[in-house]
């Protein structure tokens, strides 16, 4: 088993965290700052998790354990959650849904996404030298694609941070925790902040998605030079944030390693309060509301990742996983008590 790295652990969490505040803000009256702070997570926040994501699947190569690995880790679980979450929405929110698992909805969008990179990534490692300038491009083509199954637009658009996260090396990442680019760091995610709050004077918070058709957007500039300016930013914003992170393990780092379990779970949370007379609440108290989300959105994500639920959510996210680890320890120990049957025999016969 290879050794985690709890300064990855640890950005892997903050940035679930995040993804579950950024959906729990959609509860809230929209307002300057509520939509500043959204903004200004948007930016980066995805971009940073497709990149972690990117840099972990660096070795991925084709062989049919590592394909069932895929199988088995992410299409059973989106084809679960996917059901489970639709189901959750129309029958306690009574919401209705369409053409379900060809279109993800919500957060599925990921699993679908993140099985069709690492699919790429033998593809992208002969391309060398071209592999991110074939990413950037399919990224900026990737807004008039009117065809959108398994949310198609979205798998382009986030394209590059993934394709990036494979090519870097573990050495320049390291660089990130030098005291110089931590001191960077601030000044870029400063600059993102002001971008944030002037969003809305040459883009909309709907190019943040990935996800929208440039012909349903609008900017002051043209279609390829927004992309091209966002992906920029996310690529700015991720690296800064992730030089911010501290790399020192322990509790909080234990929890980055269930963050999928967060990632494809909060969304139940957030819904159910959504479904209850809190955002008329939060209507009447801008402020008070906006401080209860991020601090219910972080402790929801604890809680989650927790060793008390993480690792039953995961049998149920994961069963086939689940399954495979009880057959494999039910037959390390079959072949350990075989073992210690024959020792005496073994003795008896030298003796």
């Amino acid at each position: 088993m290879s050794r985690r790295d709890p300064w990855l652990d640890n950005t892997k969490m903050v940035l679930v965290a995040l993804v579950v505040v950024g959906h729990s803000l959609v509860m809230l009256p929209w307002q300057p700052t509520h939509d500043r702070i959204y903004d200004f997570i948007y930016f980066w926040h995805m971009p940073a998790f497709v990149f972690v994501t990117g840099y972990l699947s660096r070795g991925w190569s084709y062989s049919p354990a590592r394909v069932w690995g895929l199988v088995r880790g992410l299409v059973v679980p989106y084809l679960l959650l996917e059901w489970a979450l639709t189901s959750f929405r129309e029958v306690v929110g009574g919401e209705h849904f369409h053409r379900l698992w060809i279109v993800p909805h919500w957060p599925m969008w990921y699993l679908p996404a993140v099985f069709c990179w690492r699919l790429a990534t033998p593809a992208f490692r002969r391309l060398g030298v071209f592999a991110l300038p074939v990413a950037v491009g399919l990224s900026l083509i990737g807004g008039y694609v009117a065809w959108d199954y398994l949310d198609t637009r979205r798998i382009l658009g986030f394209l590059p941070f993934f394709v990036l996260g494979t090519l870097i090396r573990p050495s320049a990442l390291a660089q990130l925790r030098r005291v110089p680019a931590r001191v960077a760091a601030v000044g870029v995610l400063v600059g993102v902040w002001v971008l944030a709050g002037n969003l809305s004077q040459w883009a909309q918070t709907r190019w943040l998605y990935y996800s929208w058709q440039y012909a349903n957007l609008h900017s002051s500039l043209s279609p390829i030079a927004t992309r091209g300016l966002l992906l920029l930013i996310g690529v700015a914003g991720a690296l800064a944030v992730m030089a911010l992170i501290p790399a020192r393990g322990g509790w909080f780092s234990r929890m980055g390693a269930a963050s999928l379990v967060v990632y494809l779970c909060h969304g139940f949370v957030v819904k159910a309060v959504g479904y209850t007379a809190y955002p008329h609440w939060a209507a009447g108290h801008v402020t008070l509301s906006l401080v209860l989300n991020i601090l219910g959105a972080i402790c929801v994500a604890l809680l989650l990742a927790s060793p008390w639920v993480a690792p039953r959510l995961e049998r149920l996210i994961d069963p086939l996983t689940y399954a495979e680890r009880r057959f494999d320890h039910a037959r390390d120990l079959h072949v350990e008590a075989t073992e210690l049957e024959e020792r005496p025999r073994e003795l008896a016969g030298v003796g």
